[in-house]
């Protein structure tokens, strides 16, 4: 779709500095989401390809994601053998439904800032305990977890003007057995739930609920519970409020689900 009030694109931006944010931009990364519907307060596009950010860094300990990598480059992207958990990656890739061209143009920060309940991306970074880098309208950086980022239904943490600038996911967790888990009302059709459990060496677990509820809900315990404690836990952190309702399926058959696979997880990394 044409975006007809764009009066100018910054195709060679500079990072955020006080001033440069006008009423009327927008970030413009792969451009899935903005190009699919009128904008109509937008007048100038700031093209994040030009800071010419690295997709993908494995700096020492941390796996650090660019907010412009694609979901083609990160499906891609040739994860180390010794990484019990690599298959997340192509797992919550996979749960992304769209075409090869989407894929290869749409991004792992634009998921993340749609906040859609649904986003993959979001399941991935905050599964996985990961960072958001976000830059500042003057000039500075900030982080917050991942499973902060997305505070609700197409609601995120950022400020006017600020920008989501990469996803720092820590090697620790890569190290963990994991369990996936994710279903939809139709066999092709947007999540519903997706859980992911993480079963570190220590022998600490943690569960990640996504898709079934409105932001992330992330448990930690110092070892795998048993389900009367898991299932204690889900209810206190989870009210009946926060699960998401949408043509793609109903509150309290998503609470439903939500007991279910996080059991199912349990038993898997409890084996």
């Amino acid at each position: 779709m044409d975006i007809h009030t764009i009066e100018e694109i910054v195709r060679r931006p500079a990072p955020p500095a006080p001033g440069a944010w006008r009423e009327g931009d927008a970030w413009l990364g792969g451009g899935t989401w903005l190009y699919s519907e009128p904008q109509l307060a937008l007048r100038r596009l700031i093209d994040l390809d030009g800071f010419g950010w690295t997709p993908i860094e494995l700096v020492e300990e941390t796996l650090v994601l660019a907010a412009t990598c694609t979901i083609r480059e990160l499906h891609d992207w040739p994860v180390p053998d010794d990484w019990a958990a690599r298959a997340l990656i192509r797992q919550c890739c996979d749960a992304l439904l769209g075409s090869f061209k989407i894929w290869n143009m749409a991004t792992v920060g634009g998921n993340l800032c749609l906040a859609l309940p649904a986003g993959p991306m979001i399941s991935l970074a905050a599964g996985l305990d990961g960072t958001c880098v976000i830059w500042t309208p003057d000039g500075a950086k900030r982080r917050i977890p991942a499973a902060a980022f997305v505070t609700g239904d197409r609601t995120n943490a950022l400020g006017r003007g600020e920008l989501l600038r990469a996803i720092e996911l820590p090697v620790a967790g890569f190290r963990s057995r994991s369990a996936f888990r994710q279903i939809s009302l139709t066999p092709r059709g947007r999540s519903a739930a997706l859980l992911i459990g993480l079963g570190a060496p220590s022998g600490g677990f943690a569960l990640t609920v996504t898709a079934a509820t409105k932001r992330p809900v992330r448990l930690t315990f110092p070892a795998v519970p048993d389900a009367a404690a898991l299932a204690a836990a889900l209810r206190e952190a989870i009210p009946e409020g926060l699960y998401h309702h949408d043509v793609h399926g109903a509150p309290d058959w998503r609470r439903r689900l939500t007991f279910h696979l996080a059991e199912d997880i349990r038993r898997e990394l409890a084996a």
